[in-house]
This record gives C-alpha cells, structure tokens and sequence, in this order.
C-alpha cells in the first residue's frame, strides 16, 4: 500500500488551488486528476472575471496556468479516478493500487446535464453552446440567444444575459416555470426576455457558430434563429463515491462545514459542496481554505 501525507481528490481550480497552497506549505500532496483534467473550466472559451487577467483567459490556458504553478511548487499528479474510498480510514483505490493518506481534500467538481441532442457537443464552448451566463454572457452583446431550461438557474441565467443581449428565449418544456415565484415573475414580466412553453431542443444548427435551433412544439419542428444558447437544465455534483459515507444534499452536493467534512483530516473544495456559485474564483478560494485547513490538521 502506499501511504501519502495529503490526496487532493479532483484536477479543477478547487484541487489545483489547494495544491498550489498545499505544496507550497510542503505538504507533499498527491493530486489525483479526475475523469476530467482541468475540470469544468477547460470547456469554456473565454474568462473575462477571473481577478487578474484584465484582457480575459481561455479555460484551458488558465488551468494549465494553474497546474504549471503547483508543478513549480513540487505536487505530484496521477492519472485516473479514485474507483473506491474510504474516508474513515482515509484509504482509496486508483488504477488498482491502494493508497493510504493522512489527510484529503475532495475536490471533485460537478458536471452541467446535457441534453444530448444533436450539434451540443460540437458547438459547446467557443462554438456558442454554454452552460454558464456570467462567464460567456458578455460575447453576446446585442444578440438573439436560448436559455433552456424552466427553474432558478435558468431565470437567473436569463435575468443576467438581460445586461448584453437583445433578445432572450426561455425554452422550456412545460406550460410554467418550475422556479420560484418571484424569479418567475421577474422573467416574464422582462421586455427582452420571452418564453416558448410546451416546447423542445431537438438540435443545435449552424457551421462553426450556432446561427438557429431546431425546436419541437406539439410534435411541430420549426427553426430559430439565434448566436448562442445556455444550458441551465442543472448540474450533477460528482460524488456518487461517497454515497453513505458523506451527508449530500436531495442533488447530490456534499454538506459541510465550511471545508470540514464529518471525518477528521477530510476536506471539501469546490462545486461538489458548492450549490449557489459554481464560479472559478469562489472553487479557487474554498481549494486554498481546504488547504490551510489541511495543514494545520496534519501539524
């Protein structure tokens, strides 16, 4: 078996961001990647509000800035998933070896959902298929864009493409919104903002933008044009591994204190326990607590 001082569980700016504190304080961390290298991030364009980048950075760059500086700093990176863990014991699996740590940070993100249709996976990122308004919203100043989806996230994702858009639909299955009253009441009394209800996604069209959405209306498809479109049918926080072993959330986001999970030496970073912001610099930020937690932990 081997034995660690500190596993970082997850490769996103909440792991990379404990790593960097972590390294630096010398606590010889093991980053464990993930499914998903850079996490989340890596799949958006442009960041325009990340502190400290006044011109803006790619998703990527920023990541590998991010891995760069840890690097630098001595952390260690292994590829893969942890298959199983422990954490009463602070033990996992990973590639079929069995490691052994004194302290753990968990920072293995969450996936937006995805409709799974036709030109989403091709068009996502620069393209013009997003899952998050306040990162791209500002590429899309006077312009026509969809927002999907019917509850809180999507009206506020609505609300916010308000400030640069000049037009936005919400395209939502049901004949109401599933969100709260007053959220509701806020979009659909928005002169910019108009509802298609009863209506569904069936593709993403266009060459190397979107330009128009293929939608199905009471088993009618009919086109529409738009320059970009906002998935805000939720997201899927990544820790089915530790069902009954973590309290989480009806959604599946881990409960915590702060970073402080119920077992001494395991910490908690990043969207996985982060319901209401999932932005880069709130994941970065609660990855460095984790780390100074971590530390005085293991002193």
């Amino acid at each position: 078996m081997e034995l660690e001082n500190l596993v970082i569980l997850g490769s996103g700016c909440a792991g990379l961001a404990a790593a960097i504190y972590a390294a630096r304080a010398r606590l010889d961390p093991l980053v464990i990647e993930g499914d998903r290298p850079g996490g989340q991030l890596i799949e958006t364009a442009e960041i325009e509000n990340f502190p400290g980048f006044p011109d803006g950075i790619g998703g990527f760059e920023l990541t590998s800035n991010m891995r760069q500086q840890a690097e630098k700093f001595g952390i260690r990176v292994r590829s893969g998933v942890a298959e199983r863990v422990d954490l009463k014991e602070k033990m996992m699996t990973c590639g079929g070896a069995s490691i052994g740590t004194r302290a753990m940070i968990i920072a293995t993100g969450a996936s937006a959902r995805r409709l799974n249709i036709p030109g989403e996976k091709e068009f996502f990122g620069g393209g013009g298929v997003s899952t998050c308004a306040t990162c791209d919203g500002a590429f899309y100043k006077n312009k026509t864009v969809f927002v999907i989806g019917g509850g809180d996230s999507a009206c506020e994702e609505a609300l916010f493409l308000t400030r640069f858009c000049e037009k936005i639909y919400v395209i939502h299955r049901r004949d109401r919104l599933r969100a709260s009253k007053i959220m509701a009441d806020r979009v659909l009394s928005h002169p910019k903002i108009e509802v298609l209800w009863d209506t569904i996604p069936v593709a993403i069209c266009g060459e190397k933008k979107v330009t128009h959405v293929r939608l199905s209306t009471q088993n009618t498809e009919w086109d529409l044009p738009c320059s970009g479109v906002f998935l805000a049918i939720g997201h899927v926080p990544n820790t089915a591994i530790f069902e009954g072993q973590l309290e989480r959330d009806a959604e599946g986001y881990i409960i915590a204190e702060g970073v402080h999970t119920k077992f001494p030496g395991v910490f908690v970073a990043g969207d996985c326990a982060d319901r209401h912001y999932r932005q880069a610099i709130t994941a970065a930020g609660s990855g460095a607590a984790a780390a100074i937690s971590a530390e005085r932990y293991l002193l």
